[in-house]
């Protein structure tokens, strides 16, 4: 006998337990550092490069003095540098990196960073105008718009409500590539959730010419239901044909449901929220016949991710 509960229902009982919980936390943290009216960009991300990005060639001034960023960022991937990484981290929290691991059971790590003091020749003095990042590890599935939708719901200060100054939202991902190979950048303009009616068209703030120096298509994006219903047939016709679809994942179209509640429905966010979207291919499904659970990268990997990783702190530093 299977018993199965309806979204509503499982919405009423608690579904949001865990994310609720996740982003109260993160929501204290930006309290008691004094950062809820200052500007905040949330970035889906892993939990390295960003932090690498932004503070690796200062942590590791004698290995950036011999290497190209990139060679740094390869270095740093290596499982045998294990040492240098832990210099980043450390380096990192002494100068404006919040690190939160989850104690939720969303599974979802944390980092705030406050760009005053990563980027203090960007923002002299500190700056207590200075963005702030909070930069979220990789939701799955269905969990990106549960810790979504909590994150961007506004937080109650002795009974009064102050809403989240959130100025942009950049989605970084490893996904599926219907034309072209590993390492290849996709820019979507829109998400198809695959079983549904429901397709989430956006306005993306990441560019093709943003990548010139990688291969990087721009198209529709399918948000699947799991990689074991991955099929050629299906993905075929879906590339071919009017959809343009150039990849499939499994988290953008959740993402993006709560950015639109929040930004377009509920008032909560600022309604012209900067959105960015942007993955790196980690298998070609309609030539391999592997899956998104494929293994992984390597050093593949790290050029596009460091590529798309910089354009995004780019961009939220001109925007600011």
């Amino acid at each position: 006998r299977q018993i199965s509960f309806s979204p509503v229902l499982r919405e009423r009982l608690g579904h949001h337990i865990h994310g609720g919980r996740w982003a109260k936390r993160i929501k204290e943290s930006l309290l008691n550092m004094g950062a809820l009216d200052r500007p905040m960009h949330i970035i889906s991300a892993n939990m390295h490069s960003v932090m690498n990005a932004l503070y690796a060639a200062k942590a590791l001034p004698k290995e950036a003095a011999k290497k190209s960023m990139l060679s740094l960022y390869e270095y740093l991937s290596q499982s045998a540098n294990e040492a240098a990484r832990q210099k980043v981290h450390q380096y990192a929290q002494k100068n404006g990196m919040i690190y939160l691991d989850d104690q939720s059971q969303a599974n979802i790590d944390v980092q705030i960073i406050d760009l005053g003091k990563a980027l203090p020749e960007r923002y002299p003095g500190g700056g207590t105008d200075a963005p702030v990042l909070i930069v979220m590890d990789y939701a799955f599935g269905e969990q990106a718009y549960e810790t979504m939708d909590e994150l961007l719901k506004p937080i109650t200060i002795s009974g009064k409500t102050k809403f989240m100054p959130v100025e942009s939202i950049s989605i970084m991902g490893k996904a599926g590539i219907l034309e072209g190979g590993k390492g290849d950048i996709m820019i979507p303009r829109a998400h198809i959730f695959e079983g549904t009616a429901d397709n989430y068209p956006f306005k993306n703030k990441l560019k093709l010419k943003d990548f010139k120096d990688l291969n990087t298509y721009a198209g529709t994006m399918i948000t699947v239901l799991g990689t074991s219903l991955q099929n050629k047939d299906i993905l075929s016709f879906f590339h071919n044909s009017s959809w343009d679809v150039i990849g499939l994942e499994m988290e953008g179209a959740h993402y993006q449901k709560a950015i639109q509640a929040a930004s377009k429905i509920r008032g909560s966010i600022n309604p012209s929220v900067a959105v960015r979207y942007a993955y790196y291919a980690s298998d070609n499904p309609l030539e391999t016949g592997s899956t998104l659970a494929s293994g992984g990268l390597g050093t593949t990997g790290v050029r596009p991710t460091y590529a798309i990783t910089e354009k995004i702190i780019e961009q939220i530093t001109q925007q600011d």
